[in-house]
Parts: C-alpha cells; structure tokens; sequence
C-alpha cells in the first residue's frame, strides 16, 4: 500500500476503508475485517459514527498487527472543549481497544475547536495520539489554525470528488503541509457518477471501472481516499488503483467536471451550522 508521510514524519496510507454509515455493530466488523483481509491498513471511524467498538473488535480479532494499521477518529462538535475533548479521546481509545490512535482529527470547524486542539495537542505529548487533524475545514480556518497551534494540523479531511475537485483548498493544505484526505471521494452516488460519460469512457481505456478512475484520479492529485462500501468484491475493485496511470487527457476531461461547490452538504450555510451544533451523539 502506497503512503504518503505526513508533516509529524508519520507514514499514512494514500487508501483506506471508511466506516461512515455502516450501521450495526456485526455488520461493520465483518467490513473492517475484509478490509484488513483484502491488505487495507487505514480504517476512517469517528464517534459520531457510532462504530468505533466494532472497529475496534475487528483490529482486535485481525491476524494483522496494530502497528501496521492506521486507525483515524473524529471528535463530535459537542465534544469540543479542552476538558471534554480529552474525554472524548478516552473513550474513542477505549471503544477502540487500543492504547494509542494514529489519527484524531476535529469534526468540523465549530464551537470551541481550539481548546479541543489543546487537548489533541496534549494527548500527542503524551503518546496517546500520533496525528492530529481536522475535518472539514475551508482555507480560512484551516491556515488560522495553522498558524496559531502550536501542533499544526497533519490532515484535512474534506469532500473531494471529480464535481467538487477543491484546487484551491489542496492549494493551500500544500502551502501549509496539511495533507489532503476525501470523504465521499464517489460523490456519493450523485450526478449519476456510475453512468457519467466522460469516467466511463476512460475506464473503458484504461480497462478499469469508474469507481477505480476516480479513487485513482484523486490519489494522483496526492489525496488520501477513503471509500466506503459493504461489498467485499467492491474493496478489492477499489483496492485495484495503483497499477496504472491517468494521462493529461484524462486528466483534462475530468477536470471539466467540476461544478466548483459542494454536493452534499454547505458547511457554509448557517442552517447547516445550526444543525451540526444542536445535533447530538449522546447525552
């Protein structure tokens, strides 16, 4: 598996299998474990996903080593906080059955996310957390945290797909050493991408399907992808990416694709920050 080293001089995996979604607590093990059956070594969870404890029964019952997986969570906005940030970890690290997570990252931009970067910052320190990050972070914020933490961010994590390519935020993640990682890197399954026209004809040249053009386009760009699916068949097509080659037509076709804004949700609009404030994980 191909990894990409992240500002910290931690090595992360370029693919992974992510968890968003998967409900029921046998069902997401069984996923995660074909993940790691199938050589995956990155695993996307977050607590608001409410599978942390089946991810982490998975790596437990893996015949794979811990220090060969790459595990990422995420802090719920509720959670923000220097004091609740840390409890927060705790009981991801707890739920995970591990003493140390490769990866934590802030679920979104909101609410107190600097004393909860002092908490991540702080569980760095004490070897409870490799990486920190953030998820869902527009360029504004992201090069403010940037520049005032005193750990900067070693991942971003956005949606990133051919109908919302975000140049401008991979341009800045490189400026400051942040490495690009895509949620719903499939859109989804919006615009119809499994009948687009333009990913289906390269697919058909390159002898590849539209899911590996696309999780091949983005990691070309040098961002992380994590595809969800509950399919085994369909983690071993995405896990077919690395043994060929866009070239600059295919590159130049999928870049007319972009619309420029996002196809799932405006983390932008205040309705959308409304809600992620008031929406809870727990009591």
């Amino acid at each position: 598996m191909k990894t990409v080293i992240l500002n910290n001089g931690v090595r992360m995996p370029l693919l992974g299998a992510g968890v968003f979604q998967i409900d029921g607590n046998s069902l997401c093990e069984k996923v995660v474990a074909e993940a790691l059956e199938n050589g995956y070594r990155l695993i996307d969870t977050a607590s608001s996903y409410l599978n942390e404890e089946a991810v982490g029964a998975a790596v437990e019952n893996s015949s794979v080593d811990r220090n060969e997986i790459f595990l990422s969570t995420k802090v719920w906005v509720q959670d923000f906080g220097y004091e609740k940030t840390r409890q927060s970890v705790e009981n991801s690290l707890r739920k995970l059955k591990t003493d140390y997570i490769d990866l934590v990252l802030l679920h979104q931009q909101l609410s107190d996310y600097y004393g909860a970067w002092r908490a991540l910052e702080k569980l760095t320190e004490e070897g409870k957390v490799r990486s920190i990050g953030v998820s869902n972070f527009y360029p504004d914020r992201l090069a403010d945290l940037c520049m005032n933490a005193e750990i900067k961010p070693a991942v971003n994590q956005i949606e990133c797909h051919p109908f919302y390519q975000r140049e401008y935020d991979l341009e800045v993640m490189k400026r400051f050493s942040v490495a690009p990682m895509a949620w719903a890197p499939f859109a989804e399954g919006g615009h119809d991408i499994w009948n687009n026209p333009t990913l289906k004809s390269i697919g058909e040249k390159h002898g590849k399907s539209v899911a590996q053009i696309v999780l091949r386009w983005n990691i070309e760009r040098g961002v992380c992808v994590i595809p969800k699916t509950v399919r085994e068949e369909r983690l071993k097509e995405n896990g077919c990416v690395f043994d060929f080659s866009l070239d600059d037509g295919d590159r130049e076709a999928i870049r007319k694709l972009d619309t420029g804004k996002t196809q799932i949700i405006d983390h932008l609009n205040v309705d959308t920050v409304v809600f992620l404030n008031s929406h809870r994980i727990h009591d």
